[in-house]
């Protein structure tokens, strides 16, 4: 385990943005799906290796696929081994085993696969995944739609997603329409769902990856609550849902400007906003911690997903707001936040990178020293973060094993 020490600072500074972590995923997938190609840039991140190590295990003919501690590779590349007809064992670590994938045991039992688990993983598949009717609810987990979309066009029929309820985290299949389309492949949208033709072919081609709105976020905050950020990499026409960042630092009252892909925000006062989380789960903790800071009430709902994530997110940042100090409590679907004057505590990481990038914002603005523990879990998915974050002011000092 290593450790963070975080002492009070001012913000001032220009970070490139590392490239989408999500976007990233989609490209290696379409990309081995075409046979060849390259996608640039990969950040060497867990997750990606993940992925990268997923793809080289099918690659290879191997009968074990190790996701490591990501949902995104588990959920993507399941389908995808299911439509290539091969026989592998699907393992993972951390509270990966644990997360739910019901939906897939669900469906691939009605479309010629057969799984062989004890609810989570180990889990092992085998048969040739057929096409036809997928019928799923929409508000569960935005990744089963993904991997359906990444799979089902190089069956040799037609297939049809059909959403039982609403569709939460919709950017995030957009996205994936998007990359698809990028490399050659067409789904069209329908009133509940979405339609695949079957027998289509990824395109070859080389793929750069934009840069990732999720991580910009933190220094958003950063830069809203302690001095001034300028942000380069990203597009400001991406199809990345937390690109809502802006519009909800903004709505916040954050001084912010853009000039092409180039973002700069403003230390700025901030007043306290309504949220409604569920299509930008991953936002929570940073906003959570804009709130704490704005004056007023800030009320984040349509979050529950975050339960179900590298921890449970809600009582994660309701518990380490709450040892600094803050007037924060959880609800069901997300937590109630008013200003409050904080003061330096001990944190708990709980091995989750997004509560460890967020509660180190939020103990910039501290008098004393703050402590989060677990803080090699940003390897997960940036793990040069802190290492960013000091280029641009930060004052972070981490001991231990990284």
């Amino acid at each position: 385990m290593s450790l963070a020490y975080i002492n009070k600072s001012h913000i001032n500074g220009k970070v490139h943005i590392p490239p989408s972590k999500s976007c990233t995923h989609r490209a290696l997938i379409c990309s081995f799906l075409a046979g060849a190609g390259n996608v640039e840039p990969v950040i060497d991140s867990k997750d990606m290796q993940a992925t990268v190590g997923a793809i080289k295990a099918l690659k290879d003919g191997k009968s074990v696929i190790d996701c490591i501690e990501s949902g995104s590779t588990l959920r993507f590349m399941l389908p995808v081994a299911c439509a290539l007809g091969r026989n592998v064992t699907f393992i993972g670590s951390g509270k990966l085993p644990q997360r739910p994938i019901g939906e897939y045991l669900r469906l691939f039992s009605q479309h010629n696969i057969k799984c062989e688990t004890e609810g989570g993983l180990p889990l092992k598949v085998s048969g040739k995944l057929s096409p036809g009717r997928y019928e799923l609810a929409g508000n569960i987990s935005s990744q089963y739609i993904t991997g359906l979309l990444l799979a089902l066009p190089i069956l040799d029929g037609d297939s049809e997603i059909v959403l039982i309820t609403p569709l939460e985290s919709k950017p995030y299949v957009d996205m994936t329409v998007k990359v698809m389309a990028d490399y050659g492949v067409c789904v069209d949208e329908t009133t509940n769902g979405y339609y695949i033709k079957g027998n289509q072919h990824y395109t070859v081609r080389d793929y750069t990856v934009e840069g990732d709105w999720s991580q910009a976020a933190f220094f958003m905050v950063a830069g809203a609550l302690f001095g001034n950020v300028t942000l380069s990499g990203l597009d400001i026409n991406s199809t990345q849902g937390d690109k809502q960042i802006v519009d909800i630092l903004k709505r916040f009252g954050a001084s912010i400007s853009i000039d092409g892909n180039t973002v700069c925000v403003h230390k700025s006062r901030l007043n306290g906003i309504e949220i409604e989380a569920k299509d930008i789960p991953d936002m929570v903790p940073s906003l959570a911690v804009a709130g704490v800071y704005a004056s007023g009430e800030t009320v984040i709902k349509g979050a529950e997903r975050l339960r179900l994530k590298e921890s449970d997110r809600i009582e994660s940042v309701v518990y380490n707001l709450k040892q600094l100090g803050a007037d924060i409590t959880a609800t069901d679907d997300g937590m109630i936040i008013r200003q409050s004057r904080l003061h330096s505590a001990d944190l708990k990481g709980y091995n989750d990178h997004r509560i460890v990038m967020s509660m180190t914002v939020a103990c910039t603005g501290i008098d004393g020293e703050c402590i989060i523990d677990d803080a090699e879990s940003i390897s997960k998915s940036y793990p040069e973060f802190f290492d960013d974050y000091k280029s641009i002011g930060g004052e972070v000092n981490v001991v231990g094993n990284r």
